[in-house]
């Protein structure tokens, strides 16, 4: 934490890869005027390596974080799966934010066989793959030709990040998608792209502003991903105009003032309307009504989410292509039973059916859907050592030829999923 002591709280969150150290040339500026908490990403920057389940389960740690400083309203800028979180903690705990500000931010990060493939590749070749290419996903080339020693520490960043961790963010990104929900987040935001940013386009940043009632978008021309690291003071000049402008809050908790309006600096005095927050709702006193038993849930929608997770969107769009009048009904009964009722069942998790389902294919000698399903088990948890002991099994149990074809589909299955792209 940097700042007064009696300042309101504004709290910034890290990309992907990062440490809270890509905020550092902000912090004199905010510090003068805010209260600044940064954070850094389970397993990033020496963080305890703890990987998280989805991008809410990030946003859970840090409001248990924040309710251990007695920090109840707050600001929050997040870049990357840092915004994730803020716009996570917007729909679910609004009563806790009192600004937003989403920097190289999406509604759903690229897509999910992407982020997917990205863990596929690190729990194969480890993170170097992937650190020795940011520098020109995340900068500009003439910033990363200039600034080598800035191009130089991201790699490092990202090269000294737990891979379980990273793993398991990438399929947090790959889970989420809050494209249908943007109308629900009623914070005043701020979102800001760089102009050239291939991560999070500036297409990705007009659905934000579209879809936020109360949202403005700053784009910052000649930019890429990292926009605070590879144009610092622009960032900082658009953070403190929108915090600034968002008014006051007087509610605090734990002692801690949750004063949205920043402290008054030399450079900067004290302007601007006070912003109305209602109290919470009491809850009513009419009387419960009885329970009734809730039928039971139709299994194709979870059954469809399964199927994508595992399988992939590329995969099982492609399956609706290919779905027909004739097809139709056994393409529903495949989502609906062996998706929706099996794969979601709690007794064993994913990794395990896999090793099943390989199994089993081999068997039968299926090799055409042994190819996507050892896709799938790389995206499940499996590594390629542990796909050839499974093969290797079946060498017994199931006969030499067959594992003979198996062993030359997976083969080339693994090559194509685990290769680092170019």
């Amino acid at each position: 934490m940097d700042g007064p002591q009696d300042a309101p709280v504004l709290v910034i969150g890290p990309a992907l890869g990062t440490t809270w150290h890509m905020w550092d040339r902000q912090i004199p500026e905010l510090a003068r005027r805010w209260r600044v908490l940064r954070y850094d990403l389970p397993g990033h920057g020496g963080a305890p390596a703890h990987p998280v389940a989805s991008v809410a389960d990030l946003g859970d740690r840090l409001l248990a974080t924040l309710d251990e400083l007695g920090i109840d309203r707050f600001g929050y800028a997040g870049c990357g799966l840092g915004g994730a979180v803020g716009v996570d903690l917007a729909l679910r705990r609004p009563h806790r934010l009192a600004a937003l500000a989403l920097v190289a931010a999406s509604a759903r990060f690229g897509t999910a066989d992407e982020y997917r493939q990205r863990g596929v590749i690190v729990r194969t070749n480890g993170l170097e793959p992937i650190a020795r290419s940011v520098p020109e996903r995340w900068f500009t080339p003439d910033f990363a030709s200039v600034q080598q020693a800035i191009a130089d520490w991201s790699v490092q960043m990202v090269r000294t990040t737990d891979p379980g961790c990273y793993i398991a963010a990438c399929e947090a990104l790959a889970a989420f998608d809050i494209r249908t929900s943007l109308d629900r987040i009623g914070v005043p935001t701020l979102v800001v792209a760089g102009s050239e940013d291939p991560v999070t386009t500036p297409a990705d940043a007009r659905v934000l502003v579209a879809g936020i009632k109360d949202a403005r978008l700053a784009l910052v021309p000649g930019t890429s991903h990292l926009v605070p690291v590879e144009q610092p003071s622009a960032v900082t000049d658009l953070l403190v105009r929108h915090f600034d402008s968002s008014g006051q809050d007087k509610h605090s908790g734990g002692g801690q003032t949750t004063l949205l309006r920043p402290v008054p600096s030399s450079a900067s005095p004290q302007t601007g309307s006070q912003a109305v927050v209602p109290p919470d709702a009491e809850p009513g006193s009419a009387e419960a009504p009885p329970e009734v038993e809730a039928p039971r849930p139709d299994p194709y929608e979870q059954g469809m989410k399964v199927r994508r997770a595992v399988l992939g969107d590329a995969h099982v769009d492609q399956v609706a292509v290919d779905t027909d009048d004739f097809t139709s009904d056994f393409q529903e009964l495949i989502t609906r039973y062996a998706w929706g009722e099996v794969w979601t069942r709690p007794g064993i998790d994913r990794r395990t059916r896999s090793v099943i389902t390989l199994t089993a294919l081999v068997a039968g000698g299926h090799f055409e859907e042994l190819a996507f399903h050892t896709r799938a088990a790389l995206r499940n948890g499996l590594t390629p050592a542990e796909i050839g002991e499974v093969l290797m099994h079946t060498a017994v149990y199931c006969g030499v030829p067959a594992a003979h074809s198996a062993y030359r589909v997976a083969r080339e299955v693994i090559r194509q999923e685990t290769t680092p792209q170019e």
